[in-house]
């Protein structure tokens, strides 16, 4: 059987990891290059690394901090974060990373992800997408959250999986920070909707939240989460205990 993953989540500004509430008001918490190991010590499965205001800055990727963490990390590590051209993919993996996320790169070009897919296969390529209600719909947001593109979220994910991305992670705005569980509806439709790797991503608060989220969608393959992690509020080793004890299969 399959192993569900847990991966905490560094999202990096100015070279610090910072976390705030449905993307907004953001609070220093840690040197990356520390928490990487840490994590990378302590039972994660997978790292991801977002250079959160590369694509709202206009600028390129913060490759030194980037090339820290890898050095210190010996689990798989998906960047992102400003990845808007093929030369970019091929920055960050010279770096160090095993997968690269696209985000607003992908929304500029689509074609991003095609490229990326036919040059270093599609497991590399991961679609990362921030999606928030609007009106009763899904829609895509870009530039860290902060914009709405108006594109409805699961046809384009359909359209980026077709292209070549390899997995998916979906981070819910609306519940982001909140801590009060995952956004199980928008999930499951991207489950249903796709059939490569999902990643869930935003409202995880407790154990529990994890727990639902498993049993909740089967199909799903992670849970991703940020703060919860970083403040110690719940313990890798604990995590996957207890969702043993549950019956969800995990790597220990």
């Amino acid at each position: 059987m399959i192993t569900k993953r847990i991966i905490p989540c560094l999202d990096v500004k100015n070279g610090r990891v910072v976390k705030g509430v449905n993307f907004d008001n953001l609070n220093d918490v840690s040197s990356p290059v520390e928490l990487g190991k840490f994590y990378s010590d302590c039972g994660a499965d997978e790292l991801v690394f977002y250079d959160i205001t590369a694509s709202s800055d206009g600028r390129k990727l913060f490759t030194d901090v980037l090339t820290q963490v890898a050095s210190k990390v010996f689990i798989p590590l998906t960047v992102g974060g400003g990845i808007n051209t093929i030369e970019d993919f091929d920055r960050v993996l010279k770096c160090g990373a095993d997968k690269v996320s696209v985000n607003s790169g992908a929304i500029k070009n689509p074609q991003l992800v095609k490229q990326g897919a036919l040059k270093y296969g599609d497991q590399c390529v991961v679609l990362s997408v921030d999606v928030k209600r609007v009106d009763g719909n899904f829609h895509v947001f870009a530039k860290g959250g902060r914009e709405d593109t108006k594109i409805q979220a699961i046809p384009w994910i359909k359209k980026c999986v077709g292209m070549g991305a390899g997995e998916v992670v979906v981070n819910s705005i609306d519940t982001d920070g909140v801590k009060g569980g995952f956004d199980i509806e928008l999930l499951s439709k991207v489950c249903e909707a796709v059939n490569v790797p999902v990643i869930a991503s935003g409202g995880a608060g407790k154990i529990e939240h994890f727990t639902r989220l498993f049993k909740s969608i089967p199909s799903i393959d992670a849970g991703l989460a940020a703060s919860i992690f970083h403040f110690g509020e719940v313990k890798i080793a604990n995590l996957k205990q207890q969702l043993k004890l549950n019956g969800i299969p995990v790597r220990l």
